[in-house]
């Protein structure tokens, strides 16, 4: 991954936070990494567990940011949403969601779109 590709989500994953804290979210864990891969963003909405895509764009070249979030990325985040759930911290909840945040930094102030429940838990 280039240096300009890292700042970019980096930026993304910034603007996507500030945003769900003003909207209410609280920020429990950023960037939840294991062996499978990284969840962005781990949240509570009320009394819901929220784990957050964060997808960035700098033009809108390559689709849209939530368009970018595959079959297969939605398998991943599905497994490591799993796996966050047997941990002491996720077992405190009972009811959990997929999120996406769509960061499209084209626009000339940067267009932020929360699309909740984006998905359902997807198995391979």
């Amino acid at each position: 991954m280039t240096v300009a590709r890292q700042a970019l989500g980096h930026g993304g994953e910034e603007m996507a936070a500030a945003y769900l804290q003003a909207v209410g979210y609280r920020i429990l864990e950023r960037n939840y990494r294991t062996r499978l891969g990284e969840i962005d963003i781990v949240a509570r909405d009320g009394n819901t567990l929220v784990f957050v895509e964060v997808k960035a764009r700098r033009t809108p070249s390559f689709g849209s940011a939530k368009a970018a979030v595959t079959a297969a990325k939605r398998r991943r985040l599905s497994m490591l949403a799993l796996q966050y759930l047997k941990t002491p911290a996720g077992r405190r909840f009972s009811r959990a969601r997929f999120d996406v945040v769509a960061v499209d930094q084209h626009a000339a102030e940067g267009r932020i779109e929360l699309v909740q429940n984006a998905f359902e838990l997807a198995y391979p």
